[in-house]
């Protein structure tokens, strides 16, 4: 007999979490805010963040996003007003503190892309090393040593399949490479410098203030004791079910969708027109996630139901966080006056990329999947 598990959020999951739940929730997530960001003070900021300031960091946008969808989920048994006002500047919270670490992010997975499309276990850190003399000998006045030729009979009159192409690809690596570290170091760094603004803004200090209060004050309502919780978190999967049922799941199900790549290199600088319903998927399952931890009143746990939807949470990660790096690469490609050579890499880098969309959409479709026959069979 398969084992039972019972949703949280369904009728059968025991006595019904009002609003005395949610507020603890809530409580213990502001608690968490306010001990990452004496953390973060406590850490200090250099110039590219310590370790401890980033993970300080990572906590401050984790308790901001579930203090936020909670919001969200459960505001008819809360203060409607206050509800408005906070939500946005929590989301600004989050998005500000999220750009560092998704530019380095991003650049970590284009060079290591780049590295396995060349075929190197390291970027090449100059190009055209083997044929230029060396400064130092230069500047002493030695000539140029001549490049002895390979004998005759050791030049194939007709190069094998794809050494033309691994050869551009390579050479063009290291300056697409160095092309993608200036421009993605320049924005981690803007993001960086931005955030640290944004710690020290009035604005913010407004935020932690509230956030402060609701620690141990949160504005319920007055029916909010007597309210069950289920519904509005049901409501919330049901909305995540439409937006996943509204998928091409069956274009997912392929391992190439000439489409997708359509798109990507043209002048056109709009986000890719097939990732926006994923991204909202994202976001979506994010939102239950969330509101099954306020029911339960504990984080995610290692049910299968949790397991499952974590599962589907990090391939829609890495959905994000493929379709942004293919962008990038896009982007970069679209410098003016860059060499053919480095052009050609950043259009293999953005097809690889696109590529491992594809390959993160399946790995959803997979995992709901698994999730939609195990609800069927409760």
């Amino acid at each position: 007999m398969a084992q039972r598990h019972l949703d949280p959020t369904g009728p059968m999951a025991g006595p019904a979490p009002t609003g005395d739940a949610l507020a603890g929730y809530l409580r213990a997530q502001a608690t968490e805010f306010l001990r990452a960001l004496r953390l973060h003070r406590e850490t200090g900021s250099g110039g590219n963040g310590s370790e401890g300031s980033a993970e300080a960091a990572r906590a401050l946008r984790r308790s901001a996003r579930r203090i936020s969808a909670s919001l969200h989920t459960f505001q008819p048994v809360l203060d409607t007003d206050w509800c408005e006002g906070m939500r946005p500047e929590l989301a600004w919270v989050s998005g500000t503190l999220a750009m560092e670490h998704a530019y380095t992010a991003r650049l970590e997975r284009l060079l290591s892309a780049l590295h396995r499309l060349s075929g190197s276990t390291a970027l090449p850190a100059r190009v055209g090393a083997e044929t230029a003399p060396a400064a130092g000998s230069r500047a002493a006045g030695a000539a140029p040593v001549p490049q002895r030729a390979a004998p005759r009979s050791a030049e194939p009159r007709t190069p094998p399949t794809g050494t033309t192409e691994r050869g551009n690809l390579t050479v063009g690596a290291a300056k697409a490479g160095a092309l993608l570290d200036r421009q993605l170091t320049l924005a981690r760094t803007r993001a960086h410098s931005t955030a640290l603004q944004a710690l020290g803004s009035s604005r913010f200090h407004a935020i932690a203030d509230k956030v402060a209060v609701l620690a141990s004050e949160v504005p319920l309502t007055r029916s909010a004791a007597t309210t069950d919780l289920r519904p509005l978190a049901t409501a919330a999967k049901d909305r995540l079910t439409d937006a996943v049922a509204a998928l091409p799941l069956v274009t997912a199900g392929h391992p190439y969708n000439a489409a997708a790549l359509v798109h990507g290199l043209s002048p056109d600088t709009v986000p890719h027109p097939q990732d926006a319903p994923w991204h909202q998927v994202r976001l979506l399952l994010r939102l239950h996630r969330y509101a099954r931890e306020a029911v339960r009143g504990e984080p995610d746990g290692t049910s299968v139901v949790d397991l499952r939807l974590l599962s589907a949470g990090q391939a829609l990660n890495r959905h994000r966080d493929a379709s942004e790096a293919a962008a990038a690469a896009a982007q970069a490609a679209r410098t003016p006056r860059i060499a053919p050579a480095t052009a050609y890499a950043l259009g293999v880098l953005h097809a690889d990329q696109r590529h491992e969309v594809e390959a993160a959409r399946f790995a959803f479709q997979q995992a709901w999947q698994k999730e939609a026959e195990a609800v069927s069979t409760r």
